[in-house]
């Protein structure tokens, strides 16, 4: 039985960073996403040999153990090995993954790829032991990659985790270790306009954002004001994202945009590149409300919410200067796991 599983990347629109523990514990943190389908996928096979083999299909690279016990980490596709020892499944198998987002592009491609396993295992351990459904709640799915990461000291915040387990557009509030996910629900015409509106952009690699991360975090425990008060600037434009969304305000969205990307460039000086700085430049010439870098920025991707009938002028001028237009919608599933079905040669397909 060939199981295979499936979860979405994210673009953060405010808040990013006050997700991290160390922030989130003491001031309280508040973000906005919204899952998109630029999707990871993980894909169990069982084998009629004893020990497991996971391929990353993305990066061309597999690592192989006779028991998963004998998986050791060191570097090389560490959380998908924590994964698969977290589940302690029995049995010869090969799990295989890949994301469609570009690595490096700020969307929580890692994280979507961590819940997507954990999905994928916890649903094959419940079938195994005869449960018609996976044990584990989303919550519980998403609270146990970000354990995992934090395990294998990887730095990062929760709202990926959640983003790729639940789905939709949602308001996160962190009060380290409580999560609290909102479902925005707007209608359906400011959705569609929202959609048709926003332009994600991706500039390049980005920079290791882990590096990023522990450097702003460590300036914050500091307590020095430089980095303290963008990082509570940012929490408030988590909540006036909420409620501009809520009010269905494109105009007031961007504005919030804004507001969020000044204060993400006020957290470290390579938050911005010199190619996102052009590639804002020429699409503000075009019509645009807003717009900010993904994730940890310094590369990777950027979202620009354009003026009304003005996204096809900005596309054309971020492309001319060498951005890749990455096209999406956005996704209300969140992890899916199913049974893969057999073609006419009767296997899977």
């Amino acid at each position: 039985m060939v199981i295979r599983s499936r979860t979405p990347t994210r673009i953060d629109f405010a808040g990013g960073t006050t997700d991290l523990a160390a922030f989130a514990s003491v001031e309280g943190g508040a973000v906005i996403n919204a899952a998109v389908n630029r999707y990871a996928y993980c894909t169990y096979t069982p084998s009629a040999q004893a020990g497991v083999r996971i391929v990353s299909q993305d990066l061309e690279e597999f690592v192989e153990a006779a028991d998963i016990r004998d998986l050791e980490y060191d570097g090389n596709l560490d959380l998908l090995k924590a994964a698969v020892r977290q589940m302690n499944l029995e049995g010869g198998m090969q799990i295989s993954v890949r994301c469609e987002a570009p690595p490096g592009s700020g969307t929580g491609s890692s994280a979507s790829v961590g819940v997507a396993l954990l999905g994928l295992l916890d649903y094959l351990r419940a079938f195994d032991q005869g449960h018609e459904h996976s044990k584990l709640s989303r919550f519980e799915i998403a609270d146990m990659a970000c354990d995992l990461e934090h395990e294998l000291g990887i730095v990062g915040g929760k709202q990926d985790q959640y983003a790729a387990a639940c789905g939709g557009l949602s308001y996160m509030t962190f009060e380290d270790p409580e999560v609290t996910v909102e479902p925005l629900t707007p209608s359906r015409d400011f959705i569609l306009e929202l959609e048709k509106s926003l332009l994600l952009v991706y500039t390049g690699k980005s920079r290791l954002s882990g590096d990023i991360i522990s450097t702003v975090m460590d300036a914050y425990l500091r307590n020095e004001t430089a980095m303290t008060e963008p990082l509570m600037n940012l929490r408030d434009a988590g909540h006036q994202m909420r409620d501009a969304i809520v009010a269905e305000d494109l105009v007031r969205v961007g504005e919030v945009l804004d507001r969020n990307w000044e204060n993400q460039k006020r957290l470290y000086e390579s938050m911005t590149t010199p190619k996102i700085e052009a590639l804002m430049a020429m699409a503000r010439g075009e019509g645009v409300l807003g717009g900010k870098a993904c994730g940890a920025g310094g590369g990777g991707c950027i979202v620009l919410l354009c003026e009304p009938d003005r996204e096809h002028l900005v596309r054309r001028s971020v492309e001319d200067l060498g951005g890749h237009i990455i096209d999406f919608s956005f996704d209300y599933d969140g992890l899916t796991v199913w049974q893969s079905v057999k073609g006419r040669n009767g296997e899977s397909s």
